[in-house]
């Protein structure tokens, strides 16, 4: 965040005849003036200018604070001049008490500059805290609320997770909504992950992502989607923080998808054929997402081969409901094909230098294989130190790319 900056006023005291703030596309002008608290009709100096452009930036919602002004008969017209700091979608970790509609509501009436998403760091997400903290003493339950910037389960990018750290209500048993998860013996077998531990939505999803996903695209549900947990309590606690739960996680696995083929674009260097001999599906067959993801892998792995070490692959999804299929276009942007040129060792003795060298496989200039360089790095490596004694914890491996010349160096460090 960059420091509030602003011509210099001038001394002593003014009549503010109105304010202004430009630049944010989240809020208004008056709901940040509002938040600012200056008001027109109120005296100001040069310290009550500098006070509110300080205000505005700890607030963590604006990357760049200014402000300008003109003083006329009346008085001084100020215009604070902002950018917005990325905002964060904002969940609820662990408030079963309520909907997520009901907590974002009690953020809106209490916070000004509450638009469904809240930034990073700053006085804005603290007094979100202190918002949420209010709303759940008004209805008995008395807790500290806090908030961390968390990476997204599903996607890049973070999100602003609100927290109550006082709660310690174990969740007692979990359905599923679908009944493929509550038959399928890995989800099942892995819920004791979940069941007696704290309640906490973050937790849940992860379990969804990493264990309950998986099975769906291997049954061919691409466009699984998951809802927020409903959650109940079968019996009353005397204290409203703890006491057991159950869980109803929501699913809806949407239509099974039959395999319709691929469409490559870009691909100079590869030909269609050869990328489409890594694709182990047939037309009509079940589109198995995890095969679909495999695809994409060894068709990388294809390009890696052949010393494209950049190569980006652009998988997207066209889905035929009518057919009941998924079909894919995927846009090929090859980069340089790269050649060994050096290798550089450090850490090791004079012998076990020699051997490494002798051992890697890509001869200098020859295109990088990089199937052949980690086979090397996992099985030919240790291979070459047989009988040799070894004097290292961990090796450091790095490939130093040089686009403009096509030519890769490859780095291990021994420590």
């Amino acid at each position: 965040m960059f420091p509030a900056q602003a011509t210099a006023p001038q001394s002593g005291n003014a009549h503010l005849d109105a304010v202004e703030v430009t630049g944010s596309s989240l809020f208004t002008s008056k709901q940040i003036v509002q938040a600012v608290g200056l008001r027109a009709g109120e005296t100001i100096n040069r310290e009550t200018l500098q006070k509110a452009a300080d205000k505005l930036s700890a607030l963590g919602a604006f990357a760049t604070v200014r402000y300008h002004f003109a003083t006329g008969l009346t008085g001084v017209r100020v215009t604070y001049e902002v950018t917005d700091a990325p905002a964060l979608p904002v969940t609820f970790d662990n408030f079963p008490w309520f909907s997520d509609e009901e907590l974002s509501a009690a953020l809106k009436a209490s916070v000004i500059l509450f638009e469904g998403s809240a930034p990073a760091t700053g006085t804005l997400v603290d007094s979100m805290d202190a918002a949420l903290a209010k709303f759940l003493d008004s209805k008995g339950i008395h807790a500290q609320v806090t908030h961390r910037a968390k990476p997204m389960t599903d996607r890049d990018g973070q999100v602003q997770e609100f927290h109550v750290e006082e709660a310690a209500l174990m969740v007692q048993a979990i359905q599923f909504s679908d009944p493929l998860a509550n038959s399928d013996h890995h989800i099942q077998d892995r819920l004791a992950d979940l069941i007696g531990q704290p309640y906490s939505r973050s937790k849940i999803e992860t379990f969804e992502f990493e264990q309950v996903r998986p099975i769906y695209l291997t049954h061919a549900y691409l466009r699984v989607k998951f809802g927020a947990p409903i959650v109940k309590f079968p019996a009353a606690a005397s204290n409203s923080l703890s006491g057991a739960v159950t869980v109803n996680a929501q699913i809806e696995p949407g239509p099974a998808y039959k395999w319709a083929g691929i469409q490559w674009s870009g691909n100079a260097s590869v030909s269609n054929a050869d990328l489409d001999s890594v694709v182990q599906m047939l037309k009509g067959d079940l589109a198995d997402g995890n095969q679909v993801q495999a695809v994409w892998e060894r068709a990388l792995q294809k390009y890696q081969e052949n010393g494209f070490l950049g190569v980006d692959l652009k998988p997207a999804p066209h889905f035929d409901d009518t057919a009941g299929s998924v079909s894919y276009t995927v846009e090929i942007t090859e980069g340089p094909q790269y050649r060994m040129r050096n290798l550089v060792l450090t850490g090791l003795s004079v012998e076990g230098e020699r051997r490494v060298r002798r051992a890697f496989p890509i001869p200098q200039d020859a295109l990088f294989d990089k199937t052949a360089f980690d086979i090397f790095f996992q099985k030919g490596m240790p291979a070459a130190f047989t009988g040799l004694p070894v004097h290292y914890d961990k090796i450091g491996k790095f490939l130093q790319l040089d686009p403009p010349n096509a030519k890769v160096d490859v780095l291990l460090d021994f420590q």
